[in-house]
């Protein structure tokens, strides 16, 4: 295999010419710029990236832990995120953890192992703990309010975005009022459940469990909850619903069943997808690129300074008041 020094000598120009065309360097001339590369292709040159990843301590790659790939809300996270890697030069590596513990275990100790920079943890089922025990090998940025911690993180507060929504709905003169999530056991569910005790306690209104259904992710999920509601003797007047889509599933399941909607049943959605505003959904805007690009930004950070102290920051929500309530 062909060296820098055999590159060098057949395109004519210094061993640090070659060195620097291979790391971009600006301050190469054109036409040198132009042989180097020539030659690299007649030689059939390819970097060894082990060695270079020695050289400059860095792979130019983070990792992005997420339970599932295929959903809405992560999807506008990536799509935040992707966007700075761009702009910065970073690869990203994908981990599709599906909330198995080992499973993610195996994205933190790629960290330990220098296959990666740093990490940024969309949503995770692994102590937070533990996490931290990671944090020595590298910056790792998580999306989740999880208070002062070894890693940075940022976040919507979800109990202030829940309880607006359930202010908003008192004040259109809703009492009975249920709610969705996708995981009960995740921090921002726990977060929204309290929040809803908050105020039914507030107006003087009784927790009816069978108003609270976990595991409400896509379209599906939703639609078979609007059923679910419908077939119970007493069904509440409004939903929070955790998403937009499965809050899509709903509206549609509704209309098929007969039910009015906001007339019989008001309906709010998390997230503003794309598809609330179609479909007049009222819905919270998390503003999950902006949380996105700026979860890339505080890792590249970083990676750049590791003598940095973690971050935790706020990203405030929009209520977005469309037709649906």
């Amino acid at each position: 295999m062909a060296n820098i020094k055999e590159i060098a000598k057949l395109a004519g120009v210094s061993i640090s010419t070659v060195s620097r065309v291979l790391n971009d360097h600006p301050y190469v001339s054109d036409e040198k710029r132009a042989r180097v590369l020539e030659t690299m292709k007649q030689l059939k040159y390819a970097r060894n990236m082990n060695a270079v990843h020695l050289i400059t301590g860095k792979t130019k790659s983070a990792a992005i832990m997420l339970p599932i790939i295929n959903h809405a809300y992560f999807s506008a996270l990536m799509e935040g995120i992707g966007g700075e890697a761009l702009a910065n030069h970073y690869r990203l590596v994908l981990c599709q953890t599906g909330y198995e513990q080992d499973k993610e275990r195996e994205v933190l100790e790629m960290l330990r192992n220098r296959e990666i920079d740093g990490i940024i943890i969309l949503s995770t089922a692994t102590p937070l703990e533990q996490i931290e025990e990671y944090c020595r090998y590298g910056p790792i940025v998580c999306c989740l309010e999880a208070g002062k911690r070894a890693f940075s993180s940022i976040f919507i507060d979800h109990s202030r975005a829940f309880r607006a929504a359930m202010e908003y709905l008192v004040a259109k003169g809703h009492r009975h009022i249920g709610f969705t999530v996708g995981r009960m056991d995740g921090p921002s569910s726990r977060a929204r459940l309290e929040a809803y005790r908050e105020v039914l306690s507030e107006l003087g209104e009784p927790l009816r469990e069978e108003w609270i259904i976990d595991g409400c992710v896509d379209m599906e999920d939703g639609a078979a909850i609007m059923k679910q509601l419908a077939a119970m003797s007493k069904r509440p007047s409004a939903m929070l619903v955790t998403g937009d889509h499965a809050a899509a599933g709903m509206l549609w399941e509704a209309g098929k069943l007969g039910i009015s909607v906001p007339e019989q049943l008001a309906i709010i959605g998390f997230d503003n997808q794309p598809i609330s505003g179609l479909l007049g959904l009222t819905t919270i805007d998390n503003r999950l690129m902006d949380m996105g690009a700026e979860a890339f930004r505080i890792l590249f950070n970083h990676i750049q300074e590791p003598d940095q102290e973690p971050v935790q920051r706020e990203v405030d929500f929009m209520f977005i008041e469309r037709t649906s309530v």
